[in-house]
């Protein structure tokens, strides 16, 4: 520790007293989160002005994974977030893991498993495998990826202090998976709470008592709750835990500028203006492939309107 020169001429007669802790002052706390919040508010406004405008579009994928699995499985959440902060447009589409699709270098087979394939060829390679399946299926470029399994988004939803989520109908799942490939029943009362982390990850997880659409709205509506918790002043002192969080169980080929637009899209459109988009039972067919698999055939006539809307 170091000391003033001066003070240290005079001797010291009360004694300390250590199991009295001195305390900031809340005037002082107050002052340092203001000084920090307002050097947020320069970079992003600094960085807004330097970066040339454009729309922006990221993988999101989720890996239903558990404890030591490595990164070759499938991907059970897949969406893709598109921003224009210059149209002041702001999009989320979901695609279901059944979609049956063609699979560059694979032929036909279900979206999810794109993921696994590239993940066998090289590590890393997973992202980019899907990614490029989907540009080529639906024809919209993606400029980058990003890609975690569902206890990284528990971390990170506990890093922001929780989330609100308006639940539309109670959920009861009796065959909700365990870390230790077993079973257990959870149920999640209707209306609108407060979700920590792990709620919030059963929240994203449960299909048994619905269906994988009914979860992809689910994540989205997560996915939203998370950005709105994000653009709170309330929350901006748990930014660098955030990042913390973001940065230790995320998986990421994104650039900086990308994330600026996006983040600048969001500031402009809000999260509760969002156009999301899922792709569900109304825009799939059902059917039964050679080989016995129960997969989704795209019905694009009723899918690349909406797709095209969601990027307008």
């Amino acid at each position: 520790m170091q000391h003033d020169p001066e003070l240290l001429q005079f001797p010291v007669y009360e004694p300390l007293v250590p199991d009295k802790p001195r305390r900031r002052s809340c005037c002082s706390c107050c002052l340092i989160w203001l000084v920090l919040a307002l050097g947020a508010v320069v970079v992003v406004v600094s960085a807004v002005m330097l970066v040339p405008l454009g729309r922006t579009t990221i993988l999101v994928l989720g890996l239903d994974r558990r404890a030591g699995e490595g990164n070759a499985v499938r991907a059970d959440a897949i969406m893709v977030v598109t921003g224009d902060p210059q149209a002041s447009a702001l999009g989320l589409l979901s695609i279901p893991r059944d979609l049956y699709l063609d699979i560059p270098g694979q032929g036909k087979n279900r979206i999810n498993t794109a993921h696994v394939f590239g993940e066998l060829e090289a590590p890393g390679r997973g992202p980019v495998r899907t990614a490029a399946a989907i540009s080529q299926n639906f024809g919209f470029p993606i400029d980058g990826w990003i890609r975690l399994d569902f206890w990284g988004l528990e971390a990170m939803i506990d890093a922001v202090g929780g989330v609100e989520v308006d639940v539309p109908k109670r959920i009861v799942d009796t065959a909700y998976p365990t870390e230790d490939y077993g079973t257990m029943t959870i149920e999640i009362a209707a209306g609108r709470q407060h979700m920590d982390g792990a709620r919030a990850l059963q929240y994203a997880r449960t299909r048994h008592a619905s269906s994988d659409f009914d979860r992809a709205a689910r994540q989205q509506q997560l996915f939203r709750a998370l950005v709105a918790r994000l653009v709170q002043p309330v929350t901006w002192p748990r930014l660098p835990a955030v990042w913390r969080a973001f940065d230790e169980t995320v998986d990421r080929k994104v650039g900086l500028l990308d994330l600026i637009r996006l983040g600048v899209a969001v500031l402009r459109v809000g999260p509760d203006e969002m156009d999301r988009l899922v792709i569900d039972a109304e825009l799939v067919s059902p059917f039964t492939t050679e080989a016995g698999a129960a997969v989704l055939a795209p019905r694009w006539e009723l899918i690349r309107p909406r797709v095209a809307a969601l990027f307008d």
